[in-house]
């Protein structure tokens, strides 16, 4: 009878400890009341290393805020940025584990697209995360817009903030490239927890891609190749149009484990994969006089339209975003995602494939190792022309 009870103890805290454990990494509004054995760090300009007792203690600095400090001494705001030079890399953390990213919040000067984001996890020698910063934090276009999601926000006037939780068990190491012929500046902060990882934490992953325009008509590979274990978590896309009327009746696919020429996910549309309806559009206006109307939700948006005051028209462009929060895509071996591109012939009565410019960022997480990203673009095919939208 005794060894019966303690059987079933021994179930229940089986069963209980991966929560425990898992709790370790996940503080919301719910627990934030509980204690934890976990400490607090920060990376930033201002303590570079993330040390205890460390902040602040620097006596150079960027110009201006050296400058504008003349005469206080050491403890006031004299480093809170740094600048990398063109071609440079410039380490923006590399901290020792175990332990967990919580928040990462910059302000990037210079062109978004030719600032590269790199993030290596436990010493590994390809990147896990390698991506534009802009196209990173929801903003392909190189222009601000506004984001109010979980994951990402976005704030005036270009304050990107990533809420995205990234467990490491040896080391964390991000860098920014500058890929321009320009100098650029940066104001960062990385905060994190030294705690402890459970077993079954699998690592952030993400991935840029772009074609301009489409290789194969009507069809764009948001992700491909991606071998291991975990959990696809977040699409964002940057869509031109490069045809009149409306884009996106395009369905969303994802191939798992084994899948070939048909898919176990798929959609049934863009605007229904980023949970809007009806060309995203007012539908309470006449067809010639309607526009897109944009939103920002906890879990999906359409932040970005240019120009905001026209609809169906070649050349405006379009950010767009879906977290896979409530409902990630799990997938045992192997992923890839797609997503059509697919408009309407002008009488209406037909698809039409669309040849359009679509940049994407993947965000998955996924146990390690993981196949080789794909080359990133060079810079010439990272650049984003003037916008020319086409009158009716």
């Amino acid at each position: 009878m005794i060894l019966l009870q303690f059987r079933r103890l021994w179930l229940v805290a089986a069963l209980l400890l991966p929560a425990c454990s898992t709790a370790v990494l996940d503080t919301d509004i719910n627990n934030l009341y509980m204690t934890s054995d976990g400490q607090s760090r920060s990376v930033s300009p201002e303590n570079l290393t993330g040390d205890k007792g460390r902040g602040g203690m620097a006596t150079t600095g960027t110009r201006s805020a050296a400058a504008a400090a003349a005469g206080l001494g050491q403890g006031w705001k004299i480093s809170p940025s740094v600048d990398i030079k063109p071609g440079a890399s410039f380490a923006l953390c590399d901290i020792k584990g175990p332990g967990v990213i919580q928040q990462i919040w910059m302000t990037a000067t210079g062109t978004w697209r030719h600032s590269i984001l790199r993030v290596y996890w436990d010493n590994e020698a390809e990147p896990s995360i390698e991506c534009p910063v802009g196209d990173f934090f929801g903003c392909g276009w190189g222009k601000y817009c506004h984001i109010n999601s979980l994951p990402i926000c976005v704030n005036p006037g270009s304050g990107f903030n990533s809420y995205w939780r990234m467990p490491f068990r040896k080391n964390a190491r991000i860098t920014l490239q500058n890929i321009d012929d320009k100098p650029m500046r940066i104001y960062y902060q990385v905060n994190y927890e030294l705690t402890r990882v459970p077993r079954n934490a699998a690592y952030l992953h993400a991935q840029f891609r772009r074609e301009s325009p489409l290789r194969a008509k009507g069809l764009y590979t948001i992700l491909d190749g991606v071998s291991g274990r975990g959990q696809y978590v977040g699409t964002y896309m940057a869509w031109e149009t490069r045809s009149p009327g409306w884009w996106g009746e395009g369905e969303i696919k994802f191939f798992l484990d084994g899948d070939r020429e048909f898919p176990t996910i798929c959609g049934t549309g863009t605007e229904d994969y980023f949970c809007g309806s009806y060309d995203f559009a007012d539908r309470e206006l006449e067809k010639g006089k309607r526009k897109y109307m944009p939103f920002t939700t906890a879990y999906a948006g359409l932040p970005q339209v240019m120009p905001p005051d026209v609809c169906y028209r070649a050349g405006q462009r379009f950010g767009l975003y879906r977290w896979h929060i409530t409902d990630p895509i799990r997938f045992g071996k192997d992923l890839k995602v797609t997503m059509q591109a697919i408009g309407w012939t002008p009488d209406g009565t037909q698809y039409l494939l669309l040849e359009d410019d679509i940049a994407s960022v993947a965000y998955w997480y996924q146990t390690e190792p993981h196949a080789k990203f794909p080359a990133l673009p060079p810079r010439d095919a990272l650049d984003i022309k003037p916008i020319a939208v086409k009158a009716e």
